[in-house]
C-alpha cells in the first residue's frame, strides 16, 4: 500500500457548506468549521496542501458562550504604538461585531502560516440568516 499525497492541481471541485450558529456553542462550531476548511473530513486530506472546502457561518449573533466567558473572556488587539492595547469583553463584542468573534475563533484553529491564511479566505461569516452565496449551491452541514 502506498500513501497518496494530494497535489494542489489535484484539488478541483471545492464544495460550499453552511453552518447555522443558532443556539450552538462558539468553540464547538469553530472546531467543525476549521475541520471543513482544512479538509480533514475528506479521504484525500494532506497536511501541507489546502484540500478544504468553503464554509459559510450564518446566525453569528445567536451563538452562545458557556460559563462566564461572556463577561470574563476578553478580545485583545494592539495598534503597534506604545499604549495602543485595546481590550473588549466578549459581551460587548457579541453585541457589536459577532462575526469577528466567530471568525477569530475559527482562524485561531487553523495553521498560523500562509496555508492557514489561504484557508481563512474560504470562510464567510454573517450576522443574520441571509448570505449572498446562493449561486454556489451550499449544502447544510449538521453539527
Amino acid at each position: 500500500m502506498k500513501t497518496v499525497m494530494a497535489k494542489p492541481e489535484d484539488i478541483k471541485n471545492r464544495k460550499w457548506y453552511v453552518l447555522d450558529g443558532e443556539g450552538k456553542v462558539l468553540g464547538r462550531l469553530a472546531v467543525e468549521a476549521a475541520r471543513i476548511l482544512r479538509g480533514k473530513h475528506k479521504p484525500d486530506f494532506t497536511p501541507h496542501v489546502d484540500t478544504g472546502d468553503h464554509v459559510i457561518v450564518i446566525n453569528a449573533e445567536k451563538i452562545v458562550l458557556t460559563g462566564n466567558k461572556l463577561k470574563n473572556k476578553k478580545y485583545y488587539r494592539h495598534s503597534g504604538y506604545p499604549g495602543g492595547l485595546k481590550v473588549v469583553s466578549y459581551e460587548t463584542l457579541m453585541k457589536t461585531k459577532p462575526e469577528l468573534a466567530v471568525e477569530k475563533a475559527i482562524t485561531g484553529m487553523l495553521p498560523h502560516n500562509r496555508l492557514g491564511a489561504d484557508m481563512a479566505r474560504k470562510l464567510k461569516v454573517y450576522k443574520g440568516s441571509k448570505h449572498p452565496h446562493q449561486a454556489q449551491k451550499p449544502e447544510a452541514w449538521q453539527l
